[in-house]
């Protein structure tokens, strides 16, 4: 059902690209999230909880230095679709800085467009991705957005509540599908997070 989800998602989001036309002068851009929206690490998820542990620092550094990760279903051809249509992709990660040479290296071995530095936004202060965004859209007009987690859309989610997130999304309804393309993440993301109130120490 995970790889079903994550195929109708893209081929949603491939309907899309026909229709979505330049407004302005700007180049058109999408942004992408990478973890659990490009590139599936739950190899690494499995690896961890075989020996009883939880997501790591140290061993999430070594998991993606390897640039092992397959792509999550339907990604791939999907980006490459958008970039035949003359869109570019970012690609705005909270991955840290440290991990830019091999995340690209890894995107590389799938042949995804704009796998290069000037479009790849690692984290730097903050896990919220806005000022990424609207870095992006000084130059570029973002047609579309893709993330496993409602904060990869837009900041209105950004550290809220359950009830407020359930409540943001139905006011995006109209959006879902259209400009937000959502890819189903079962493992982690805000929605667990919000559980206990973003208290990482929990």
């Amino acid at each position: 059902e995970y790889k079903a989800l994550c195929l109708q998602a893209y081929q949603v989001a491939s309907q899309r690209l026909e229709q979505i036309k330049p407004t302005g002068s700007k180049p058109m851009a999408i942004v992408t999230d990478i973890d659990e929206t490009v590139l599936d690490n739950s190899p690494y998820a499995v690896r961890q909880a075989l020996m009883g542990k939880d997501y790591e620092v140290a061993t999430w550094y070594e998991w993606t230095a390897r640039a092992e990760a397959d792509t999550v279903p339907g990604s791939a051809a999907f980006l490459k679709r958008a970039a035949a249509k003359g869109i570019e992709i970012f690609y705005v990660t909270n991955r840290d800085e440290k991990e830019r040479g091999a995340t690209l290296v890894n995107l590389h071995k799938f042949n995804l467009p704009n796998a290069d530095d000037a479009h790849f936004f690692p984290k730097v202060s903050t896990s919220s991705k806005e000022i990424r965004r609207q870095a992006i859209q000084q130059t570029h007009e973002i047609v579309m957005l893709v993330g496993d987690n409602l904060a990869d859309l837009t900041n209105i989610f950004d550290k809220k509540t359950e009830a407020e997130r359930n409540s943001r999304v139905l006011t995006l309804s109209a959006e879902l599908g259209n400009k937000y393309i959502i890819i189903p993440n079962p493992v982690y993301g805000d929605w667990e997070s919000t559980l206990y109130n973003y208290n990482y120490q929990l």
